[in-house]
This record gives structure tokens, C-alpha cells and sequence, in this order.
């Protein structure tokens, strides 16, 4: 299995270069949105408000942190499912996301959307929430803050390590 690093904001030609089933170590800026944040991100659209956040090039993980014990910079941190965020994922992607993070399939019509935006849709692993919290340097929320654990959050982190489920020809893991 290849595995490949990737720095944000993402260069989108190394997004292209991605291929289904290949691991990526991710270092840079996360953004982390559930369905709540989602909703709430369109809804500033309509009216016409400011974004928290320029999402061009950037990363969405779906994902709601669980608060952090002592010195810990996050708790566990692992995806949620993705398909709840299906019909948002247009909206995402008209912001400029490149790449999204969750767990499980996405819609066959999400999968087309990413292959028209260039965009690319990769798995943490379910049930290694706790795992995953080594590679999380910072966690603050930026924006949405009554909306707890659905609020959007910025991460840095180091080697996040997660794998391509769809890339931008069309290849699925999930076949």
C-alpha cells in the first residue's frame, strides 16, 4: 500500500494524484463539521452573512470531539458517519473543500460531486478514536459554540493518518 503526505492548504494537483486505498498522513489544518455545523454553514449563505472560515483547499472531518481528560489537547476523535452529510456536500464543495474525512459509504451522486470539484472523500478508521488523538496537536472551536460537540472546530495536526475511499477518477474502496 502507498502512503503519502499531505500538507494544507492542499495543492490540488496532489489531490488528483491520489488513488483509492492509498494511506495519507495528513499535517496541516483539519476542520471539523457534523451535520449542525453543516446546517448552520448553509444557512449563513442564505443570508448573506461572513463564513468563520475560508474552506478553499481545506479539509472537513466529520467528526465530534469528545472532551479532552488532564493534559490532553483533544479526547477521542473519531468519524462519524458520512452519509449524514450528504446533502451538504455540494455546498462544501462550492466553498473549495478538497478533501472530506468520515466513515462509511457516500451516495452514488456525492461520489459524482467529487469527481466534478476534484475532490476526494477518505476513511478514518472507526473505532480507533482513541488512536487517533496522538495526531492532534491543537484543538480549538472557531465557530458555532452552543452547538457542543456538532460546533466547528479547527485541529492541527501531524501524520493524521487516513485512507482514500474515493478519489477524483471515480475509484471506490467501497466495490
Amino acid at each position: 500500500m502507498k502512503t503519502r503526505d499531505l500538507i494544507t492548504p492542499l495543492d490540488t494537483a496532489l489531490v488528483a494524484d491520489l488513488r483509492s486505498g492509498e494511506k495519507i498522513l495528513i499535517s496541516g489544518t483539519i476542520y471539523v463539521a457534523r451535520d449542525a455545523a453543516h446546517k448552520r454553514i448553509g444557512e449563513m449563505l442564505e443570508a448573506g452573512l461572513p463564513l468563520p472560515v475560508d474552506l478553499k483547499n481545506q479539509i472537513i472531518y466529520y467528526m465530534g470531539p469528545s472532551p479532552a481528560i488532564g493534559e490532553e489537547v483533544i479526547g477521542s476523535c473519531g468519524p462519524t458517519t458520512s452519509a449524514r452529510m450528504d446533502p451538504y456536500t455540494e455546498m462544501m464543495l462550492d466553498l473549495g473543500v478538497k478533501l472530506f474525512i468520515g466513515k462509511g459509504e457516500r451516495a452514488p451522486y456525492v461520489e459524482q460531486l467529487l469527481q466534478e470539484h476534484g475532490a476526494v472523500y477518505a476513511i478514518a478508521v472507526g473505532g480507533a478514536a482513541v488512536y487517533l488523538q496522538q495526531f492532534v496537536k491543537t484543538c480549538e472551536c472557531i465557530a458555532f459554540e452552543e452547538l457542543g460537540a456538532e460546533a466547528l472546530y479547527r485541529l492541527e495536526v501531524e501524520n493524521f493518518e487516513v485512507f482514500v475511499a474515493n478519489d477524483v477518477q471515480g475509484n471506490t474502496i467501497f466495490q
